[in-house]
């Protein structure tokens, strides 16, 4: 009782839906003494004039950008094309040194046999891997000779689609010997129905009963049914 009156003393107000900035309510809660200011806008107002900043270039701006980079790039190209030409000369120096020509005539004499037998030396070295090839390619031709008459003696049947059941399939695959029967129906379990004789009404014939009820006859057997 004591709660219920107390309860009837101290009614709940109807609270109404308030717009408050978020400075309001800090101010409310943590009193006049405080004083706390959340600006959000201004940090996002920086930004975008930052990213708008970024984004503006005259086009004057952008062909002179356009035109250094281009000048760059030839500069580059210039480089790689001279550095190409001393690497090429640096291998000719190293590989192919200029020829000291003998001054006598012995000395050209001795310079031509030395030629002349490392000439010699080339050929018999290409003689003997042409020959290597050679037989090479007549060994791939027997076999190759071979793999066709293979072919030509085991031509492959045209088969033809044939209905068979399991157990011919089976039979044909391992022969008379073995015994084997797939009925796949044995291991099914048997259900038997139960089939419910549902009563049914006997039905007459009611032309029979109307003639029976029409004419004087009929009246007087329902008067004496009722009767």
């Amino acid at each position: 009782m004591k709660v219920q009156d107390l309860k009837g003393k101290f009614k709940k107000p109807v609270l109404k839906k308030v717009h408050m900035s978020a400075d309001a309510m800090l101010s409310a809660l943590l009193g006049s003494k405080h004083k706390v200011s959340v600006d959000l806008r201004a940090n996002l107002k920086q930004v975008k004039k930052e990213v708008k900043e970024e984004k503006k270039m005259t086009s004057s701006r952008r062909h002179h950008l356009k035109s250094m980079m281009l000048a760059r790039g030839v500069v580059l190209l210039e480089a790689e094309a001279k550095q190409a030409v001393e690497l090429k000369q640096r291998y000719m120096e190293e590989n192919c040194a200029f020829a000291e020509f003998p001054s006598s005539m012995q000395e050209l004499q001795d310079l031509c046999k030395t030629l002349h037998q490392q000439i010699d030396s080339v050929d018999e070295q290409r003689y003997d891997m042409e020959s290597k090839v050679v037989k090479a390619d007549k060994e791939i031709d027997d076999l190759r000779m071979k793999v066709q008459d293979l072919k030509g003696k085991f031509k492959k049947p045209a088969l033809k689609k044939v209905r068979m059941s399991a157990d011919d399939m089976l039979q044909a695959l391992l022969g008379s010997k073995h015994h084997v029967s797939m009925d796949l129906r044995a291991n099914l379990k048997q259900v038997k129905k139960e089939v419910k004789d549902e009563e049914k009404d006997s039905v007459g014939d009611w032309r029979k009963n109307i003639e029976d009820k029409a004419g004087m006859d009929g009246r007087k057997k329902m008067f004496e049914g009722e009767a």
